[in-house]
């Protein structure tokens, strides 16, 4: 299952609707679809879909409203979705997400529209589901960009409110979408691996994991990311101990995972983590979600990873990267506008596709993220002189209040 396009209302940290299309929506060139995965006709999906903007402008907000939507596509219920909190207390906030399947040919339009009700005993939000409905539609050779989204003739599956889907509606729980259901029946859902969690922490609360990712990596990546080893394994012994040696110096066994973190550098275990879930979002077609991409990564290290999924040669299956960054230089990283969106938080969170302000892919993105003219990106003016001006009072006050304990003494 793809994503197409997202649109949210009533989310409270927003200032308006929410709308990320994941398709390529500005014409594509011949030389373009290298980068790009075929869907069918001329519809391409973007294998990389960026967030940029500045601090507490509403990137990691954005990542998990993603987040939710996937895992709501997937089946699990909301009060079980880690992200859920992205929903505040509204009353009413709708989700109109559509899909493609590529087993079954068709796209999908599911509206979903969710309430809090209360907390529950740990203080944690608890939500149900107040109206649903699900269309679908067979693509045709006249299924083109522009009547992708058109559901005027698309047929619809279920009314989770109408009085005759009472038999659905006693089995299904209130916080559990209808999608169940067709998943279930075409055995499709989207595959997706999200890493928020390494965003502070490079893994470290999961090192327990390492060693069975180090398994799926080639050994060529441990190398990439830390030249200085030759090698790191785990040994099917009864302990799984960990051989870890570089160059030059005597092999380590390490029996705790724990122990890792003594002798691997921050940007080598996130680049672990990465790198074996990129793996598999390769294979399996999926979505892998990193806040704040450059965190601990040298510039290199991270074009490596935006690179790989751009390259049709093994990203055969549509893998997607969706990331966050604060590097103005990563967006030059993207040959296309329509893939890159800007964060900005001015009364609530406004996230506007870059390819609805500037229309030509030639023009250097850094150059016009940096500007702040036609993105308004770059930190506000106002905000340095008052800063300055606060930082300057601070430190006179500071010296005055020195002097004069100096005098009196």
């Amino acid at each position: 299952m793809k994503l197409l396009r997202i649109v949210v209302e009533g989310l409270p940290l927003f200032q308006e609707k929410l709308d990320i299309c994941f398709y390529a929506q500005q014409r594509v060139s011949e030389d373009q679809r290298d980068f790009l995965y075929p869907l069918f006709s001329t519809v391409f999906l973007n294998t990389t879909n960026v967030f940029a903007g500045i601090n507490a402008s509403g990137k990691t907000s954005t990542l998990k409203v993603i987040i939710f939507v996937l895992n709501l596509l997937s089946g699990s219920p909301i009060n079980g979705i880690s992200v859920r909190s992205i929903l505040g207390q509204a009353n009413n906030v709708t989700f109109r997400i559509y899909s493609y399947s590529e087993k079954t040919e068709e796209i999908c339009k599911l509206e979903t529209t969710i309430s809090f009700t209360n907390r529950d005993s740990k203080g944690q939000p608890v939500y149900k589901i107040l109206f649903e409905k699900l269309w679908s539609k067979k693509v045709s050779s006249q299924t083109t960009r522009s009547n992708l989204l058109d559901f005027d003739d698309g047929k619809l599956i279920w009314d989770r409110n109408a009085p005759d889907n009472v038999d659905l509606l006693s089995f299904l729980p209130d916080d559990s979408s209808i999608i169940i259901a067709k998943n279930k029946k075409d055995d499709d859902a989207p595959d997706f691996t999200e890493l928020l969690s390494l965003t502070d922490s490079n893994g470290l609360l999961a090192l327990d994991l390492i060693p069975h990712l180090v398994e799926i990596l080639p050994k060529e990546v441990i190398t990439y990311l830390d030249p200085s080893i030759e090698y790191l394994k785990l040994e099917q012994d009864k302990q799984n101990s960990i051989h870890l040696k570089f160059r030059g110096k005597d092999e380590l066994v390490l029996i705790e995972p724990t122990h890792l973190i003594k002798y691997l550098s921050s940007g080598t275990l996130k680049g672990i983590w990465v790198f074996a879930f990129a793996l598999k979002t390769f294979w399996k077609g999926g979505y892998l979600i990193v806040d704040e991409l450059e965190n601990h990564f040298n510039k290199e290290i991270i074009c490596t990873i935006i690179r790989f999924f751009k390259n049709h040669k093994f990203n055969k299956n549509g893998g997607t990267l969706i990331y966050s960054t604060h590097y103005p230089e990563l967006l030059d990283e993207n040959d296309r506008n329509d893939n890159i969106y800007i964060t900005n938080n001015y009364d609530g969170i406004t996230v506007t596709n870059l390819s609805s302000i500037l229309k030509r892919n030639d023009m250097k993105k850094s150059d016009v993220y940096q500007s702040g003219t036609q993105t308004g990106t770059a930190p506000s003016y106002k905000s340095y002189i008052a800063l300055k001006k606060s930082y300057e009072s601070m430190i006179h006050a500071y010296n005055d209040h020195r002097k004069k304990d100096s005098d009196e003494k």
